[in-house]
This record gives C-alpha cells, sequence and structure tokens, in this order.
C-alpha cells in the first residue's frame, strides 16, 4: 500500500490516505477515519505549492478541518519524510489480517466482486476504492453499490445507476488505470449492483440495466426472520433470475460488531445451493469480520451440491478491501478447492462466466 513520488517522497495528500486506509483495516471508529479523509480532501484542493507554505509557516493549522495530529502528518510529508504516524501504522500493520492455511489460497486471489462506494453506503469516492485495489494487487474490483429499495444505505435509482454506468465506464477508458480487457498496469473497474432480492423474490433493478452490468450479486436484506418455507421460496426465484451471478452473505447473520448479533435466517440450504450449482450463481464467502456467512456447515452443504464460490470484502471504504485475507482463510479450513472460487479466475474467463451464468 506503500506510495512515493517520482522523487521517492511521501505526498501529503498520499500519507493521509494511507493513514485512513490503515485504521479503516484495524476497523478503528469511523470519526478517526473520517478526520484523514477530510483532511487529505481539504489539501487535495490547494496547489502543492501552498500546502508546503501554510504547512512550514503554520497556517494551515487554522483551517477548519485539519487537526493537530492531520497537521504533523503533512508537515511532516512536505519536509521529505515519511510521517511518524504512518510509519508506525505500517509497522503495526505489517502482517497479513489472517494468515495460516488462507495465506497461499489469499495469494491466488485476483478480484473482488462486492464493494460499496459512497454513491449509496460506502464512505469513499469511486476512484479512491479503485485505487486501492490496485495497489493492493487486484486486477479487478466490482463496483456493487445498493438498490433502491435499501432506502437507508441511499441505494441507486434506476437513473443513478444509470449514470454510474457513465461514471465506471469514463474511469476506465482514461485513467491510466483503467481500459481494455485489463488496462497496462491489469486493473479494471467492474460495472456490478447488489441487488435487493424482493420479498416476492424479484431483482430490485430494471431488468435492461442489469443487463448491462458485469457482475450482479444478489442478496436479501428484509424480513430476515421470514419462515423457512418463505425464505426458500424467495431465494430461489431470486437465484433463478437469470441476472443474479452472485448470491451475497445468504444467511444474512451478524455474529459481532457495532450492529450487535443477528442470527442466520432460515431456509432449506440443500434446495438453495442445487439452484445455485443449476443456475450457475456463486456462494458468496462474505469476508467481512462481522459477518463469517455462510457459517462452516453451510460451506460444506455448497461444496457437496457443486457450488462455485466468490470470496469478497464487501467494503465499504478502502482498508476494508484487505478483508479478503478473513474469506481466504475460512475458505482454506473448509477446503475449498482454488479451482471453483470465481475470484481467482482471470479477468476473460470472469466475465465470459459471467455473461453467461
Amino acid at each position: 500500500m506503500h506510495r512515493s513520488d517520482e522523487n521517492g517522497q511521501m505526498d501529503a495528500v498520499d500519507a493521509l490516505n494511507e493513514i485512513a486506509f490503515w485504521l479503516e483495516r484495524g476497523r478503528a471508529a469511523t470519526f478517526k477515519v473520517q478526520a484523514f479523509r477530510k483532511a487529505a480532501e481539504i489539501i487535495g484542493r490547494l496547489e502543492p505549492g501552498e500546502v508546503e507554505a501554510r504547512a512550514r509557516d503554520g497556517r494551515l493549522k487554522s483551517m477548519k478541518g485539519i487537526g493537530d495530529r492531520t497537521y504533523q502528518v503533512i508537515r511532516q510529508a512536505v519536509e521529505g519524510a515519511v510521517p511518524e504516524y504512518l510509519e508506525d501504522l505500517r509497522q503495526r500493520n505489517a502482517e497479513p489480517l489472517a494468515g495460516g492455511a488462507g495465506g497461499e489460497l489469499h495469494a491466488a486471489l485476483r478480484g473482488d466482486l462486492h464493494s460499496h462506494s459512497d454513491w449509496s453506503d460506502g464512505g469513499s469516492p469511486i476512484p479512491l476504492m479503485a485505487d486501492a485495489a490496485r495497489l493492493l494487487g487486484r486486477e479487478y474490483l466490482a463496483l456493487t453499490d445498493h438498490s433502491p429499495n435499501l432506502k437507508i444505505a441511499n441505494g441507486l435509482s434506476a437513473e443513478r445507476l444509470a449514470e454510474q454506468l457513465d461514471v465506471v465506464a469514463a474511469f476506465n477508458a482514461e485513467s491510466p488505470r483503467g481500459g481494455g480487457k485489463t488496462n497496462g498496469n491489469g486493473f479494471r473497474l467492474l460495472s456490478g449492483i447488489e441487488v435487493d432480492i424482493l420479498e416476492s423474490g424479484e431483482l430490485d433493478q430494471e431488468p435492461e440495466l442489469l443487463a448491462r452490468l458485469d457482475i450482479v450479486v444478489a442478496s436479501v436484506h428484509s424480513k430476515l426472520r421470514s419462515d423457512r418455507t418463505t425464505m426458500t421460496e424467495r431465494m430461489l426465484k431470486g437465484i433463478r433470475d437469470p441476472h443474479t451471478n452472485v448470491l451475497g452473505h445468504c444467511t444474512g447473520r451478524l455474529v459481532e460488531g457495532s450492529r450487535g448479533t443477528r442470527p442466520p435466517s432460515e431456509f432449506d440450504a440443500k434446495e438453495v445451493f442445487a439452484a445455485c450449482a443449476e443456475h450457475n450463481v456463486a456462494v458468496e464467502i462474505n469476508s467481512r469480520p462481522e459477518r463469517q456467512d455462510p457459517p462452516d456447515d453451510l460451506i460444506q452443504l455448497a461444496l457437496d451440491a457443486g457450488c462455485v464460490f466468490s470470496i469478497d470484502s464487501d467494503a465499504h471504504a478502502p482498508g476494508q478491501l484487505d478483508f479478503l485475507h478473513y474469506g481466504a482463510e475460512r475458505a482454506a479450513l473448509n477446503h475449498v478447492p482454488t479451482e471453483r472460487i470465481i475470484t481467482t479466475w482471470p479477468l476473460e474467463k470472469l466475465l465470459e462466466w459471467s455473461a453467461g451464468s
């Protein structure tokens, strides 16, 4: 995640954003992360020479949104040093989030098919998410903001999704990190959505728009305590929709975190996973620590059913993209074969699969 300018010096904006990345990765409080993101945004609007002048004479301290710690980071960066706070975070985060059994599998992962930007309930702009994915060594990242039914998450209307498709296309065409099958630096931003499977089993977006996307992750976000029969039928209809590529966090459970805990929803897992196998829908291994979804016993059932899997971060911030370590560890411990994990596939193979699934 380290980055310097052509002279080997640390850019102040990059230093602030990298600090935010490490804090997000370590699941720090949101307000702490946002202090560094906000400071990066503020000085990013200034000319480099002006940032340096204001840092050296102290005027930067009087700018709204620049605190003592962020000022110290900026001052040390413009003086040509790696800021002490950043260096400390780098050292404390030198080890992978999860190692052991998942290390080899994590190294085989090429991409991530579930992420959110500030277009829905993520905390960062699209380019920042894409840039972090590239710096982590990803070859592709699917942008999967929420669909309109999830109003609490600022889900995308058809009009906003169409607009976002243009933004993704422009990023891939104009950025040195975009364009083509994969760009020169081996990265492509994929268009996508995390679409709600509604109570009716319908997908919560216009079919014409879903058909234009590279990746469709379909998830249940409401009425999670429905009875087993109702939930099974709802999920089966969503899986059978020809636009669905990935079944997201299938039980909806929460095992820890600020939102508390939530038991898994009840459904006929054998029937659901048989449908996933039949319709070529990947079962997501969601890497968020608070989800750990599906549970181990359901991963085994999905394996027995012949399913393929997608190890995804479900990142809502750049630092959370590194959560793939957790998903890789769980997949390895459950002996999921690498070749059945679609996020280890090259981009061309993945897109051929998603177009035909």
